[in-house]
C-alpha cells in the first residue's frame, strides 16, 4: 500500500503545482513559472518511476501465480468456508478476478493456485 500511497501524494502534488503554474501564467511570473515547469517534470519523473515499479511488481506476482504446478476455480462451497480450504490446502494463494492481478491473469471465477492438487 506504501507505492500506492506513495503515488497518490505525487499526483496531488503534480495537481497542485499545475494550478500554481497557470497562477504564474496568468500573471506573468517568469520566475515562478520556471521553477514550477521544473517541479512538475521532476515529480512526473518520479511518479512514472513509480508507476513502473508497481507494474513491475503486478507482473513478478503474477509470473510466481502461473509458474504453480496446480490452479482451478474456486467452488461456491468452498468459498463459503474459505479459512478451512486454506488450512488443509498447504501454500494455497486465492486471487479474485476484480483484483489488481486477477485482472493481469485475465480470471473469470475466483481461482486458486497451489503447489500441489487440491
Amino acid at each position: 500500500m506504501s507505492l500506492k500511497n506513495d503515488i497518490q501524494q505525487l499526483n496531488n502534488r503534480l495537481d497542485t503545482c499545475r494550478h500554481k503554474l497557470n497562477a504564474a501564467k496568468s500573471r506573468g511570473d517568469q520566475e515562478m513559472i520556471s521553477k514550477f515547469t521544473d517541479e512538475i517534470e521532476n515529480l512526473t519523473k518520479k511518479a512514472n518511476q513509480l508507476k513502473h515499479k508497481q507494474s513491475y511488481d503486478l507482473n513478478k506476482e503474477r509470473k510466481s501465480l502461473q509458474d504453480m504446478p496446480f490452479s482451478r476455480e474456486i467452488t461456491k462451497a468452498e468459498q463459503a468456508d474459505l479459512g478451512k480450504l486454506k488450512k488443509s490446502v498447504k501454500g494455497l494463494v486465492i486471487v479474485h478476478p476484480t483484483t489488481k492481478i486477477g485482472k493481469e491473469l485475465r480470471l473469470d471465477a475466483m481461482t486458486g493456485f497451489a503447489p500441489k492438487p487440491f
